[in-house]
This record gives structure tokens, C-alpha cells and sequence, in this order.
């Protein structure tokens, strides 16, 4: 489980520099800078609705403050 969103993670921090990579090698002429962000925004909400399915199966656990009730 780990493994996925770790990698997923790495695919969009990737996809981010190859978006900066083209934009101060091609100086805005070609697309592939508007194309690698359009992919960076796709894993993004792929690595986000994962999470969210992940969390609604019980794959992972949510980490927030335990609340305590009865007091």
C-alpha cells in the first residue's frame, strides 16, 4: 500500500520537473510543458481518490488525535 503512494507520489514530483525542464528548454514554442502538467494534475487526483478509496475499504488507517468520549 505504501508502495503505490510512494510511487504515485514520485510520478507527480516527476512530472512537475519535466513540466520545468520544458519550460526553460523550449521557452514556451511547443506543448510538452502544458502536457507534463496536465499529467501531474491527473496523478494527483488519481493519488487522491486512491486515498480516499483506500481509506473508505479500510486499507489504511486515519492518523488524527483519538477524541475521548464520556467525560
Amino acid at each position: 500500500m505504501k508502495i503505490v503512494i510512494v510511487l504515485l507520489f514520485l510520478c507527480v514530483v516527476g512530472s512537475l520537473a519535466s513540466a520545468g525542464k520544458y519550460l526553460l528548454r523550449d521557452h514556451g514554442t511547443t506543448d510538452r510543458m502544458a502536457w507534463a502538467l496536465t499529467w501531474r494534475i491527473g496523478l494527483s487526483v488519481l493519488l487522491f481518490v486512491f486515498l480516499l478509496v483506500a481509506h473508505w475499504l479500510g486499507w489504511i488507517d486515519s492518523t488524527g488525535l483519538r477524541t475521548v468520549s464520556g467525560s
